[in-house]
């Protein structure tokens, strides 16, 4: 079993680094007004939540031939969706921002997401205030990663009725008080059509099984923030908190597919192609006080405390998605690969084990 212990550490590890390294780059977005801040967020984190979704949504099954009633696999795979190199930046301009926020020089408004150039900023952004008085200014933070991944566990039960049930989890995994944490929880079911047809003989009569199946995931991620006033700036009045110790990013995302997966096993190995359509839901909110400078004199600017600024909800995936890959088994072991097409393009590999 160490092997499976040592893949599912470098999973872990590998998904859980860029949670930590998006810390900085999400607290640099939270500078403007609730409204701005929701809008430049949600535009630079977009494809992180895309990434997520095409994760939680792959490496289900590979093969359409269920399993007997009790017999089971186990599994250890991890995915890793690609941003497109469409997301992987943003126009400052086309965001909907107020007049309270403006790029300092009008003719550089572009800016990388989540999945953008790791080395450079984005924009200069200034902050006015009511009076179209200059407060602030701030850059767009630059990309973290293009790969988004994201580990699985699971396990295949086969029922009655051509039926088999998986039940997969990431267990909660936190990166220091400092970062944050990710866990994952889900089911799937899939029913094989041939075998309702022709019984235990499809297998015989027909070059290949032929199958239906759904999963449905829910995850959730929290991320430390750490947004303090600008420049020693000072509260606009005595109803401003000042507290500013228990701040984080806190999302939840829900992920469905339903697919038709076609498949056969040769020997050993188990060739598949699956269609279908997958969708994830995005809620993520902004916890926690924070300081946005909106005043200033000729001698210091003040700030205004907003409680939780930011809140997103929206479907980020909705569409079509095939997969291709196999199913190899050697005796009590398996391995497993698929890749894919959807919003982004995916992969998924594992190993494991079952009867």
């Amino acid at each position: 079993m160490r092997k499976y212990y040592y893949f599912l550490t470098v999973a872990f590890l590998v998904s859980t680094v860029f949670v930590a390294n998006a810390q900085n780059s999400f607290s640099g977005l939270i500078k403007s007004s609730p409204a701005d801040a929701t809008k430049l967020l949600n535009a630079y984190a977009l494809p992180f939540f895309k990434g997520l979704g095409v994760d939680q949504n792959s490496g289900w099954t590979n093969t359409a031939k269920t399993k007997g009633i009790l017999k089971f696999d186990v599994r250890i795979t991890a995915s890793a969706a690609f941003i497109s190199s469409a997301d992987k930046t943003f126009d400052v301009t086309k965001i909907g921002l107020s007049n309270h926020v403006k790029p300092a020089d009008p003719g550089l408004t572009i800016a990388p997401t989540f999945g953008g150039a790791k080395n450079t900023d984005g924009p200069k952004l200034n902050i006015y205030d009511d009076n179209g008085n200059k407060v602030a200014d701030f850059n767009t933070p630059a990309g973290v990663i293009a790969v988004i991944p994201a580990p699985q566990i699971q396990v295949t039960v086969g029922l009655p009725q051509n039926t088999d049930i998986t039940l997969r989890a990431i267990p909660k995994v936190t990166v220091g008080s400092d970062f944050g944490s990710i866990s994952m929880v889900g089911f799937g079911l899939k029913h094989n059509i041939m075998q309702d047809i022709y019984g235990k003989t499809a297998g015989e009569l027909l070059p290949f099984d032929l199958a239906i199946a759904i999963g449905y995931s829910h995850l959730n991620l929290t991320k430390t923030l750490n947004v303090t006033p600008e420049n020693g700036a000072q509260p606009k009045d005595s109803q401003q908190s000042t507290n500013f110790s228990n701040q984080y990013l806190d999302g939840s995302f829900n992920s469905f597919t339903g697919e038709v997966i076609i498949s056969k096993k040769l020997l050993s190995f188990t060739p598949f192609l699956a269609l279908g359509y997958n969708t994830t839901h995005a809620g993520v909110t902004a916890v926690g006080n924070y300081p946005v400078t909106t005043g200033g004199t000729l001698i210091t600017n003040t700030y205004t405390t907003f409680t939780n600024p930011v809140s997103i909800s929206e479907n980020v995936i909705s569409g079509v998605r095939a997969d291709v890959g196999f199913q190899l088994s050697l005796g009590f072991f398996r391995f497993y690969a698929s890749g894919s097409l959807a919003q982004y393009k995916s992969v998924n590999a594992g190993i494991g084990f079952g009867i």
